[in-house]
């Protein structure tokens, strides 16, 4: 099969797309014959050889697919409601980048009604990270406020979408006014333009000194200290990235006497199990709302298979306002 292979750990002209063996579905498992691969910040990570894989993964890059099912575990499938020739989207931990795909069962979903290949391999990714870390870990509710950091990412925009769906309040970071206002058209009830104002500052007058109650964060290092001063009594700050640096001092007093949670989590080295759980929770509360369009996948821009190269240098450019996908 054709593959996006890796010469060595680089930048993006390592990538190139050449031939590699088909994988197999082993007990649990599927075979995926995919029409498109969704691109993630991961992806940069494992290229440039910053990001160690979970054992006994593929060395291909790639955490989400979508495609149609050519293969695996019958009785599984079965038990899933799934069959051979459905169209699934897939949460992998690692050999999306292909023409075929191995993935467990439980962690694949039915494509929803009216989406594209495209669309739905845009999805996996970003909504099981922001259902597991938003509303699972963070624990918001109708009526709270979340602030996300990011607003204009995959995630932001997801979670954007999210959390005006279940009835909260949303407000976003973004790094320049075209992005704030992509945000602004998504749902969000606030946007700060983190490069001309201080987003500490501009929550405080968003939520008349109360704070946020729950705060998405892909930056971590020094917005740490700042994001505790954000967040309202028994607030919960929740990393996800650590785009900013792995160091971050805050004030402890402020977490206890606020009873403030600081939390975190990282999704691709998770069981099958847990994710398996994530994946219920998205087919019973989301998917309606993605078949419903209610929830819209967010992409940006399509690259074919043999250009990931550039589709990688768009998003280092972090110029995108939503999710990349590549197609096959």
């Amino acid at each position: 099969m054709q593959a996006v292979l890796l010469r060595e750990f680089g930048a993006a002209d390592m990538l190139y797309l050449g031939e590699t063996s088909r994988p197999a579905a082993a007990a649990g498992e599927v075979l995926i014959r995919v029409a498109a691969s969704g691109i993630n910040r991961p992806d940069i990570l494992q290229r440039t050889g910053n990001y160690t894989q979970p054992a006994g993964v593929s060395h291909l890059l790639g955490l989400e697919v979508a495609g149609e099912i050519v293969d695996g575990d019958l009785v599984a499938l079965a038990e899933a409601g799934l069959a051979i020739g459905d169209r699934v989207c897939a949460l992998v931990a690692g050999g999306g980048y292909a023409q075929y795909c191995v993935a467990p069962v439980a962690q694949c979903l039915p494509i929803p009604a009216g989406l594209t290949d495209v669309e739905a391999a845009s999805l996996p990714e970003t909504f099981y990270t922001v259902w597991s870390n938003v509303f699972d870990r963070g624990a918001l509710l109708a009526g709270q406020t979340l602030l996300i950091q990011g607003g204009s990412s995959g995630i932001g925009v997801t979670a954007i979408q999210l959390a005006k769906a279940m009835g909260a309040r949303v407000i976003v970071t973004a790094g320049s006014e075209a992005k704030c206002q992509a945000c602004l058209d998504l749902g969000a009830d606030f946007a700060i333009n983190y490069r001309e104002q201080d987003f500490v500052v501009e929550v405080a007058a968003m939520t008349g000194g109360k704070g946020v109650d729950v705060i998405l964060d892909m930056v971590a290092g020094d917005y740490v200290q700042r994001e505790v001063q954000c967040l309202a009594e028994d607030g919960r700050l929740v990393i996800i990235a650590v785009q900013g640096g792995l160091n971050a001092e805050f004030n402890a007093g402020l977490v206890m006497r606020r009873r403030l949670t600081i939390t975190g989590s990282t999704l691709r080295p998770r069981s099958v199990a847990f994710k398996a759980a994530i994946a219920k929770s998205l087919q019973q509360h989301v998917w309606p709302l993605l078949a419903a369009g209610a929830v819209k996948p967010i992409v940006y821009q399509v690259f074919p298979a043999s250009q990931a190269m550039q589709a990688h240098a768009l998003m280092e450019s972090n110029q995108q306002i939503g999710k990349i996908v590549l197609t096959w």
